[in-house]
């Protein structure tokens, strides 16, 4: 990021910098800004440049902005939700929101970011544990029957839980807004497919997938241009209870599980990746199945092909 030589005399010394004119006396340079917000100059022309806190006024000669005293509110607050962790982009969003909105979101926000530390400290324990030799809790494992299906599917590169969890969500808009046809039972029920790891150093992908009655399947995808339609064949698969809000972090501890029951049942992981099955939209809803979480599926090699 190139400096003008107004604010690059800003940074060393308050005031107005050469080749700048002198502003409105409602406005104030980027350095007063700067001191009053708790942001610095380099945040402030960061912020510019992303259009997430643009100067009320710049310079034509010399570029050097100038902010208005009523842009401090919303300084102070970017300020404050960056020191939350909140990502620039979600603090767009929470900018153009009405106050009771915005409050709604940080406090979505939060929650999330909680979830998720809570989810990373009982990861934490659980690798402890591992390294150090102790016994971890080993998961009850049901085997289940899985028929041939149709598949409508949107996949998509992701690098957070939150990005998975919006394309669920967009794909559940989708199929919203043009209700389709259920499969009965959990063979019926949406489920995400991990082709990789999703976080900071790995971005899956992961496919989201919603099982339809087979004989109307082209039908089907024939009013979903944005969706994919894929055909999956019969398979047993391995499924472990879990928990919706720790996912990601208990993966590990499931596939560890999965890992020690395969060898002990002397049954092997076919070449479809792991997938977590959505519960609670398994058809008929029921009461029971809007309260249900998710489980990871790990699907299993035919023991007839294994040999």
């Amino acid at each position: 990021m190139t400096l003008t030589l107004g604010e690059a005399a800003q940074s060393e010394e308050p005031g107005v910098g050469p080749g700048t004119r002198e502003p409105s006396v409602d406005l104030m340079s980027i350095g007063e800004f700067a001191r009053l917000s708790r942001l610095s100059a380099k945040a402030l022309r960061l912020y510019d440049e992303l259009g997430l806190l643009p100067p009320a006024r710049v310079d034509p000669d010399s570029g050097y902005r100038w902010y208005a005293a009523g842009q401090l509110d919303n300084a102070r607050l970017v300020a404050s939700l960056r020191q939350i962790g909140v990502p620039l982009a979600e603090i767009r969003l929470i900018l153009s929101l009405e106050p009771e909105a915005a409050a709604a979101h940080v406090g979505a926000y939060w929650s999330g970011a909680e979830a998720d530390h809570a989810a990373r400290r009982g990861l934490a324990g659980y690798l402890v544990d591992r390294l150090t030799g102790q016994r971890n809790v080993m998961y009850e494992i049901r085997v289940r029957d899985i028929p041939a299906r149709s598949l409508l599917c949107l996949l998509r590169h992701a690098s957070s839980e939150q990005e998975v969890w919006d394309l669920g969500k967009e794909v559940i808009g989708m199929l919203k807004a043009r209700p389709t046809p259920r499969v009965e039972g959990v063979a019926g029920a949406a489920f995400l497919v991990y082709y990789g790891e999703v976080n900071q150093d790995s971005d899956g992908p992961v496919e989201f997938c919603w099982p339809v009655p087979q004989d109307l399947a082209g039908q089907l995808a024939a009013g979903f241009p944005g969706l994919t339609l894929r055909t999956e064949p019969a398979h047993q698969e391995a499924c472990i209870s879990g928990e919706d809000a720790q996912r990601a972090a208990q993966s590990q501890r499931q596939d560890d599980s999965f890992q020690a029951w395969a060898a002990e049942q002397q049954r092997e992981s076919s070449d479809l990746p792991l997938r977590v099955t959505l519960l609670h939209t398994v058809a008929p809803v029921t009461d029971a199945s809007k309260g249900a979480g998710i489980d990871f599926a790990f699907p299993l090699r035919d023991r007839a092909a294994a040999e």
